[in-house]
């Protein structure tokens, strides 16, 4: 197994482990600390957030050896945090429908079933998977903000759909689909609502969103299925815009709001990884290589967990100063999106061999692909 993909496991399970432990066994609530009162919201932020992120690796990583258990011991935990979650009988029953902000987590959950849908429902216990329907389907009592939060709502009826729930609602698919279309700018950039925001929402929600949305949804409607098409061109322009903001030293400008999901901001770059899906002139390698760079330069400043391996608030390390008022300490498990790429076999190329990223060879002086936008029209 190749040293980053060694060290991506263990950065992993340092993140992700104490949320998975602590709700399996029912204590989440009381060892999770809340830097910032939104203990209503918090905890099922950290579970979807944090499944968000591996679960392309709980359901495609190894079988054997020494990452094989690791997979098999965490996938465990996250099927007993479910439950926890989603029992009406237990401690830690989370809130799916009071107030706006479970409509949130509860699509980033979605969506993790969505990337793993035999390690993270077709394995849970048939009540477990009729509790969490029930939850799911809870959230239609929440109006979404008239911007990405309509993916929200389309990616909790995806999967519904995906798990053979009858009742799935079309209109909120179709709805969220046929607006951002309208909010496209350009350039591989969608809005975030008919305004453009100079942040990282195109890969911490909207794009990951849309192409998932699709990929399941695509063929129950013909404007869908056409729709793929031009999704996907944007998604991979994006992901090269991605990989030429890291710089040779693994930085990225701190822009827009959000910045406490630190290198969730690189979401997007990993899934088009994942998919296989990267622009021609980008290699697997360097993508890798870009996102190990920016993985170790957040994940080792000082501050960035507390005493006890929580993480705090922060960009590089603890800044609670840039927490906006709806960051709290669940919210920062959106950093494990980074990972999906995981999902991919070790043998895969991307985990193999040196490659420059595109910032490395410009500021050294070497040649570079020049870039280029992609037509207005896609």
């Amino acid at each position: 197994m190749s040293e980053d993909r060694t060290y991506w496991v263990k950065t992993l399970m340092q993140i992700a482990h104490p949320v998975l432990q602590a709700l399996s066994e029912r204590r989440l609530t009381r060892d999770m600390p809340v830097e910032a009162d939104r203990s209503k919201y918090t905890h099922l932020e950290a579970l979807g957030r944090t499944l968000a992120g591996i679960s392309p690796w709980l359901e495609h990583g190894p079988r054997t050896g020494e990452e094989g258990q690791q997979r098999a011991d965490m996938a465990l935990l996250a099927r007993q945090a479910i439950e926890s979650a989603v029992d009406p009988d237990s401690s830690e029953y989370m809130n799916f429908n009071e107030g706006g902000q479970p409509l949130v987590d509860a699509a980033f959950l979605a969506h993790a079933i969505i990337r793993a849908p035999h390690e993270l429902y077709e394995l849970l216990p048939g009540k477990t998977q009729a509790q969490l329907i029930t939850a799911l389907l809870s959230t239609r009592e929440i109006r979404p903000v008239f911007s990405n939060w309509l993916l929200f709502s389309a990616m909790i009826e995806t999967v519904l759909f995906r798990m053979d729930v009858e009742i799935w609602d079309r209109m909120r698919i179709d709805y969220a689909i046929r607006q951002h279309e309208q909010w496209y700018k350009g350039d591989g950039i969608y809005g975030d609502g008919p305004q453009f925001h100079w942040d990282y929402y195109n890969s911490f929600v909207i794009q990951p969103m849309l192409v998932d949305i699709l990929e399941v949804m695509g063929d129950q409607f013909s404007d869908w299925d056409t729709l793929r098409i031009p999704v996907q061109q944007r998604a991979v322009r994006y992901a090269g815009i991605l990989e030429r903001m890291i710089s040779p030293e693994g930085t990225y400008p701190p822009i827009g709001r959000s910045l406490a999901y630190r290198f969730g901001a690189f979401q997007h770059l990993s899934l088009m990884a994942l998919r296989q899906d990267l622009p021609a002139e980008v290699l697997p390698a360097q993508v890798r290589g870009a996102l190990t760079a920016v993985i170790r330069r957040q994940i080792q400043m000082p501050g960035t967990f507390d005493e006890q391996g929580w993480l705090q608030i922060g960009f590089a390390g603890n800044q609670p100063d840039i927490g906006e008022g709806y960051i709290s300490t669940g919210s920062l498990y959106l950093c494990t999106t980074v990972f999906l790429a995981l999902g991919l076999a070790p043998e895969h190329e991307f985990w193999q061999g040196q490659a420059e990223w595109t910032a490395q060879k410009a500021w050294s002086g070497k040649a570079f692909p020049i870039d280029m936008a992609v037509p207005s029209h896609n």
